[in-house]
């Protein structure tokens, strides 16, 4: 089954890490890529922008409106995701403790749903 793993912290935090802290935790995220493809568990991932480069978009009676910046104010920000491949919650959880900004914010896991498509058997 695969699991989205958004991860969130607060962009503050990271803003005020020294270039040196910044290229380590990067670096740490590139070698849990790594290990993730190399147990067959990664699916696919990319880190975010910060906020300041959202665009929330709505569409209500047919009509399209945009606004700067994300959906909500929160005290942690959406800076990423990893789309995981595990046979369980219980295995994704432990495949999810593992990424490194989980130390700075959180992750949120969840199942994704398969939707299905007449005609390609989905």
């Amino acid at each position: 089954m695969k699991y989205l793993c958004l991860v969130y912290y607060d962009e503050q935090i990271m803003k005020n890490m020294t270039q040196a802290e910044w290229d380590a935790l990067n670096n740490e995220c590139i070698a849990c890529v790594d290990g993730l493809t190399q147990s067959g568990h990664f699916v696919d991932g990319a880190p975010l922008q910060t906020t300041d480069t959202a665009i929330t978009l709505r569409v209500r009676n047919g009509k399209a409106s945009a606004t700067d910046g994300p959906f909500a104010e929160t005290k942690e920000q959406l800076a990423g995701f990893y789309m995981l491949e595990a046979e369980s919650q219980k295995e994704v959880l432990k495949l999810a403790e593992k990424i490194p900004p989980a130390r700075y914010g959180s992750v949120e896991i969840r199942p994704v749903r398969e939707l299905l498509v007449e005609g390609n058997g989905l």
